[in-house]
């Protein structure tokens, strides 16, 4: 009797064990890291995106800059969220750049020298390249499922806008 007792609470004990709460997440560096660069370089295509108003003239180029607005707004939210969801910064450390990538953002001065839309064209392909490279060292780096997924939506996304791009550069 007292064996079937104590049999009872172990089972009772090990299914009480974090009842109701998932399993957390596992996260590592590389993902937390992603995450921290990504959330500027996004604000910063941002910016790039809201020169198309005044600098660009195709509808095609306008419409995209508005899709990339708000896709990476939404995109910039959920970074966040998943930072705070792990405690951990939402910027990374001034020198964190060198180990991961070494992908610098895009110079302030080359932003400034944007006088139309090829220039336009020419920067934003060169930003949504630095993030299709990031994203590449996150799917082979990072340790979070949903986070390494994003990278892959990223990754895809990004190289079909530089696509579209690149067509109109040849017209």
């Amino acid at each position: 009797m007292e064996a079937r007792l104590i049999a009872a609470l172990a089972a009772a004990l090990f299914l009480g064990a974090g009842c109701g709460e998932p399993p957390p997440e596992q996260v590592n560096a590389d993902d937390v890291m992603f995450l921290q660069m990504m959330i500027p370089h996004h604000k910063q295509g941002i910016e790039i995106v809201r020169l198309a108003g005044p600098k660009a003239t195709s509808p095609a180029v306008r419409n995209l800059a508005a899709a990339i607005e708000q896709t990476q707004t939404t995109e910039v939210q959920t970074m966040t969220r998943w930072l705070t969801e792990w405690d951990q910064p939402l910027s990374a450390p001034t020198d964190a750049h060198a180990g991961h990538g070494g992908l610098p953002e895009t110079d302030r001065e080359r932003i400034a020298a944007v006088k139309n839309e090829r220039d336009l064209i020419n920067l934003l392909i060169a930003h949504q390249d630095d993030a299709v490279q990031m994203a590449r060292v996150e799917v082979h780096n990072g340790q979070s499922p949903k986070v390494k997924e994003w990278a892959k939506q990223v990754e895809a996304s990004r190289e079909a806008q530089i696509d579209l791009m690149l067509g109109v550069l040849e017209r």
